[in-house]
């Protein structure tokens, strides 16, 4: 069994995330392949090599009609033409089962990295398809310890496993790399933000401090989605630089004084735990960030970042930051928390707990 079909909702080749850091591990050991939402075309499917894992995106030419059975047969085509015959199933998205619940996967897994019912534009049966897919999983995993907390009574084989970090891709930043063309003429201090800028972002307090502090500059790098990009804030010192390649983020990140975890807390940032704070703290650079509860636990009771709750107290942090003559002590202290973090452990990890699974159903490991 040296196949996993993975379901997700996020494109591929959107922001390099969670997804792609796991299952480019997994495409060491097993044949992946990624099943992409489906587009608008003639009802078919086209096959390419991602990082070594197949990213699969399947065509129908009407999303309405016979949905789930245009949806069902694309994929039967897709194993049938490569000869698929066994099979791990693993869902990024329980909203796959209303086009995979026929398949029938030696193992499921289902990586819950956040709290999808909650995001804005969710479908009404997601939490209705979330029961049926905890009831078919043979082992959950979590993208966090309040999501842990959340749904571990709703399974027997459920283990949390926050984001984590590629560490030499980030400590790149720590060198003096060269400043990016669009970057360069931006003034300092800079206050950095990577990700994707959608409705958890808190608009309001980046607004708030732009305007008491207009010797500030606020670079914004990430695709905007889900809200109207007219909407977000504007001024002088905000800079929206778009969506980057995963590779040239230590370039931006190097000529940053400050970075930002800039959340609203609301219901959809409830359970969140970003990928990007770790990678921040690998990268060298203090943090600054809402009182998101992973976070808080994690690297705010160890003094590790700023927790602010309010543009005062943001700009209080950011004002004590940039006062500092040494962050070697800091530094310090941060290698020393994130010695053990890496992807490469969380795959390790998650493949022990997975081949207790096949051991359990009988499958040789």
């Amino acid at each position: 069994m040296q196949n996993i079909l993975c379901f997700s909702h996020l494109r591929w080749n959107f922001v390099f995330q969670r997804p792609q850091h796991l299952l480019t591990r997994f495409a060491k050991q097993y044949n992946v392949f990624y099943f992409e939402e489906p587009k608008t075309g003639p009802d078919s499917y086209e096959l390419t090599q991602q990082n070594g894992v197949s990213v699969v995106v399947i065509y129908l030419e009407d999303h309405h009609s016979d949905f789930k059975k245009r949806m069902a047969r694309q994929i039967d085509n897709f194993l049938k033409d490569h000869n698929i015959r066994e099979y791990l199933c693993w869902y990024y998205t329980p909203m796959a089962l209303e086009y995979t619940s026929h398949l029938t996967p030696k193992i499921t897994v289902y990586d819950s990295m956040d709290e999808l019912s909650a995001f804005r534009f969710a479908p009404p049966r997601l939490l209705e398809y979330e029961e049926e897919l905890f009831n078919k999983a043979d082992i959950v995993f979590t993208g966090g310890y309040s999501l842990y907390e959340a749904k571990k009574e709703r399974h027997h084989n459920i283990h949390p496993f926050p984001s984590s970090i590629d560490k030499e891709h980030f400590q790149k930043a720590r060198l003096n790399m060269t400043d990016q063309p669009d970057q360069q003429e931006i003034p300092h201090p800079r206050f950095g933000f990577f990700g994707v800028i959608d409705e958890r972002f808190d608009t309001d307090l980046l607004y708030l401090v732009s305007q008491k502090k207009p010797d500030w500059h606020f670079v914004m790098i990430g695709p905007v989605v889900k809200i109207d990009p007219a909407e977000l804030p504007q001024a002088p010192n905000i800079h929206y630089l778009g969506p980057k390649k995963y590779e040239e983020l230590p370039n931006y990140i190097s000529h940053w004084d400050i970075a930002l975890v800039l959340f609203a807390i609301n219901e959809s940032t409830e359970f969140i735990s970003p990928t990007k704070t770790p990678e921040y703290l690998a990268a060298g650079l203090p943090v600054i960030s809402s009182p998101i509860k992973d976070i808080v636990r994690t690297y705010g009771e160890e003094n590790l970042v700023y927790i602010t709750k309010n543009a005062e107290s943001f700009i209080a942090s950011g004002e004590e930051e940039l006062q500092k003559k040494s962050r070697t002590e800091w530094l310090l202290k941060v290698d020393e928390f994130l010695a053990d973090d890496s992807w490469d452990n969380t795959f390790e990890k998650m493949c022990l707990l997975i081949d207790t699974v096949k051991e359990k159903n009988g499958i040789h490991v």
